[in-house]
């Protein structure tokens, strides 16, 4: 990888947004960086449901792939996202992929 100090006027690389309050959070790195990884998902292709809220379709097998991890270990980052509170999985029909729904620390949450 070719890398470089930064300036004030270095432009930021492509980034994923993580939230503050999930640094806090009790769960596993990989948990945290899927979470980033499902939020960048959702900002770039969400697709919003009837009532206007977006989720994504993101198969285990593509998560692992695009977090380099086995889909053992993503299948268990996301039962510990949604346990905690951060996403909402909502299971559509046999061999169909899961709708996800990410969602947001709020503000008083940020701060605790």
């Amino acid at each position: 990888m070719n890398c470089e100090f930064m300036i004030a006027s270095t432009p930021l690389p492509p980034c994923m947004p993580l939230p503050k309050a999930m640094l806090r959070l009790q769960v596993s790195n990989t948990a945290k960086v899927m979470y980033a990884r499902l939020l960048d998902e959702i900002l770039t292709k969400g697709t919003e449901d009837s009532n206007g809220i977006l989720f994504i379709r993101f198969p285990v097998m593509e998560i692992a792939a695009a977090l380099s991890r086995s889909p053992q270990t993503c299948k268990r980052s996301l039962n510990e996202l949604e346990q905690a509170g951060m996403i909402m999985r909502v299971r559509q029909g046999i061999g169909e992929v899961s709708h996800i729904y990410i969602l947001l620390p709020k503000e008083d949450t940020a701060h605790e």
